[in-house]
This record gives C-alpha cells, structure tokens and sequence, in this order.
C-alpha cells in the first residue's frame, strides 16, 4: 500500500513537472512573439507613401536635369574646342614659314637678288593665307610687341638692355603665340627690356640690406 503511495506521489509530481515547463515555453514563444512584433516596421500610411514616391521622383527628375546640362557643356566644347590638338600642331606650319624665311633673307647668294624678293613675295602670301584660315576658325596671334609682360600669355625667354623703354616691356617676339576662343594654343616666346639703372639700383639696395643683417 505505501509503495503504491509513492508511486502516485512520484506520478503527481512528475505530471506537475511537465506542466510547469509546458507553460514556461509557452509564455516563453508568446514573449518572443510579442518581441518580433515590435520590431516590425510600422505600416506606412497612404500619405506618406505618396510623400516618399514624390521625393524619389523629383530627387530623378533633378538626376536628370544635371546629366543633361552635363551633356550639353560637353558638346559646346567639343564644338569649339574639338580642334585643339590639331590647331596646335598646325602652328609648325607658321613657324617653318618663318624660319624658311629668316634662312633666305640671311642667305648671302641670294640677297638683293630678284629670286629672293619674289621668293619672299610668296611666303608672305602664304603666311597671311594661314593666317586668315586659322582667324576664321577663332585662332588667333597673341599680340606682344610693346605690350606689357603677361604671364598668361607671353614667356620671357630674355632680357634686353634699353634705358627708354619701360622695364617688363616686350621689345622682341621669338616665337609667336596663339589662342583659340578664350583657350591658350601655345604662349608667345618674348625678350623683354630692363633698365640698367633701375637693375644697379637694385643690386645697391640687396647689397644694403645684406649688410644690415
């Protein structure tokens, strides 16, 4: 009798066992449910869809915008500038027109002689015939003779002794410059003038203040 006594004891407790961890799990899944509940994102209402699309259409509609002004500053200056390389090797024609002309001008056979001056005659027609072709296709000479320095356009290669002039001054054109449009082809290669006094002036004042130190 007292062993079936504890053996129901033992079932009792047993079943009370399963029942206290059947519950455990079950308050356990519902908590997890609730959790995963929170962390779904809140339904968005209708307005604020519709607000959300608006924003995405003008954000593409300015994407757009953009690429296009791109494109069309990249075909202007494809069009004004799509000659460039090629305008800039064209210039060794006036340079070899130049040179082919100082060559025949210090050429002591022919000069004074009537071959050479018909001879030049051409050249020079040649050279305004490029000229015109290159002005016409906005290709312009840089002016320099006279004209104050300007890094932007002229590089000093020399300078040139003369009291009368101005210092910075350009007295001479080695090589000339161009443009294109707006656009630097190649700067003019000038000499251009000091003042021996201004440069003794200098040289006295370095000198003073050389020694002062």
């Amino acid at each position: 009798m007292e062993k079936e006594e504890n053996l129901n004891i033992e079932k009792n407790e047993l079943k009370k066992s399963e029942e206290t961890k059947n519950e455990t799990e079950v308050n356990s899944h519902d908590t997890s449910v609730k959790e995963n509940d929170n962390n779904l994102p809140e339904e968005k209402t209708p307005e604020e869809r519709i607000l959300e699309l608006e924003d995405k259409l003008a954000r593409t509609f300015a994407e757009m915008e953009n690429q296009r002004r791109r494109f069309e500053k990249e075909k202007e200056e494809a069009y004004e500038y799509g000659g460039f390389a090629f305008a800039k090797e064209a210039l060794s024609l006036i340079d070899n027109l130049e040179r082919s002309k100082q060559i025949l001008e210090n050429d002591e056979v022919l000069k004074n002689s009537e071959a050479l001056k018909k001879t030049l005659e051409h050249l020079d027609i040649i050279y305004k015939n490029l000229i015109s072709i290159f002005a016409k296709n906005n290709i312009k000479p840089i002016e320099s003779l006279k004209k104050k320095l300007d890094p932007n356009f002229h590089q000093a290669m020399m300078e040139i002794e003369d009291d009368q002039i101005e210092p910075g001054t350009i007295v001479q054109e080695i090589q000339k410059g161009f443009i294109i449009r707006d656009r630097l082809l190649r700067p003019a290669l000038v000499g251009v003038s000091k003042n021996k006094a201004s440069e003794d002036k200098k040289d006295e004042e370095n000198k003073e203040n050389i020694a002062k130190k």
